[in-house]
């Protein structure tokens, strides 16, 4: 491992007691700062942007991902709501969870903690630069982060003002470190002595690589092959308002859908429907052989509804009853957010209980699936594993607990 790379980040591990060292109101205070410091510095963070997209578009990429990496003032002013958002929130330090007297008569308390130093590995949008370094100062971790080599430069320039914020408060720059190179990366992964959690957050491939190579503690924030099902007791208008949002309002974003399922009492009727509005929004169809004549549409394979497109192209299968549709969500997708549109209370409770995803929905978009829309302020990402958090990875979940005992000289007998 190089030497340099190892003094670097441990340096992050070093300066969390420090940080432990601040109360509420002090953390408080500094990310008002960073994000009131994030308006001041639009222009620099925008040109640092703008030579990153002309370098991207000299290569042959996704438009989905040139959307993802494109900053505009208005995502610069979400950007600094978000940081002073999660300013704002409760502390998510200190908390007793649970607290008895044990027959010995030690008192035992149950107390939130930071999980210590998180690494996360990501790409494209700079946003995850200062959503998730925010997170970690509000929780008391240090954090290292490894973003895309398309975004660097924008990374580089956000990363510069939480440094420059954390120096003028006495507190050490070291908090928030920026890995720059794919060598970084394999050195952080082995890093279990230093890195208490790694989280990959991005494409399959980039998962599958971290989670193969880590020697570290991953948390999943996977692809989103996310569903609609629509039930034979659907309101059709609510149903399409629902579809035309969760696929194309935002179609690179890892909450929107990608399979449009329908029931097969009604899906004539139903895509029938459906299909100027899609046709307006100039989305691609793959449809199965029973709806592709409904559809100017390609032939759906198994492999279209295991892709996540992160581009305006749906998917349209007609399935039997709700027990295919789940059988469907459950096998082809990836357990990140999926949704139903039924009146039927009966049926949207089995689909809650059924789908072994992280957010599941009755009647509501999957674009719900984010941080902020779930009061978070924003998250790390959407896990979609099991341990130790699912669906938003906000505040909460970058904190473990530790047991604090207090006695009056007992000894065990």
């Amino acid at each position: 491992m190089n030497n340099h790379i190892y003094r670097e980040i441990k340096k992050v591990k070093e300066s969390t007691s420090i940080l432990l060292g601040l109360n509420a109101a002090q953390r408080e205070e500094i990310l008002k700062d960073i994000s009131r410091l994030i308006l001041e510095n639009q222009t620099l963070i925008l040109e640092a942007n703008a030579y990153d997209v002309s370098e991207v578009k000299k290569m042959d990429i996704h438009s989905s991902m040139l959307e993802r990496l494109s900053l505009t003032p208005a995502k610069i002013q979400n950007m600094a709501q978000s940081v002073e958002a999660i300013a704002l929130l409760k502390d998510p330090l200190g908390h007793v969870l649970d607290g008895f007297n044990a027959p010995s008569g030690i008192r035992v308390e149950k107390v939130t903690v930071p999980l210590g130093v998180v690494a996360i590995i990501y790409e494209s949008r700079p946003n995850v630069t200062s959503d998730t370094a925010a997170l970690c100062l509000k929780s008391g971790n240090g954090i290292v982060l490894k973003g895309g080599k398309e975004t660097i430069r924008s990374n580089r320039a956000i990363v510069k003002i939480f440094h420059d914020v954390l120096e003028r408060h006495c507190l050490p720059a070291s908090l928030v470190y920026m890995a720059e190179t794919r060598e970084e990366m394999d050195a952080i992964l082995s890093m279990n002595d230093i890195i208490d959690v790694v989280i990959p957050r991005g494409g399959t491939e980039l998962v599958q690589y971290v989670s193969k190579h880590s020697q570290i503690p991953v948390i999943k924030h996977d692809k989103g092959v996310c569903h609609l099902y629509v039930h034979s007791d659907a309101d059709f208008s609510q149903a399409v308002n629902i579809a035309i949002n969760a696929k194309t309002q935002r179609p690179s974003v890892c909450n929107a859908i990608e399979t449009l399922l329908v029931d097969s009492l009604i899906f004539e009727e139903f895509l029938s429907f459906l299909k100027p509005s899609l046709e307006d929004k100039g989305t691609i169809i793959y449809a199965c052989d029973r709806a592709i004549n409904i559809f100017k549409a390609h032939l759906a394979h198994d492999e279209n509804y295991y892709t996540e497109y992160g581009d305006n192209i749906l998917n349209v299968r007609v399935v039997e009853n709700i027990d295919e549709a789940i059988e469907h969500i459950n096998s082809f997708g990836s357990h990140h957010s999926d949704a139903i549109v039924t009146d039927n209370y009966k049926m949207a409770e089995y689909f809650l209980d059924k789908v072994d995803s992280a957010c599941v929905y009755v009647n509501a978009s999957t674009r719900f699936s984010d941080g902020g829309e779930f009061g978070f302020g924003a998250e790390m990402g959407i896990a979609t594993g099991k341990l130790h958090v699912r669906g938003p990875m906000g505040l909460n979940e970058l904190t473990t607990y530790k047991f604090k005992i207090r006695g009056q000289g007992q000894i065990r007998m």
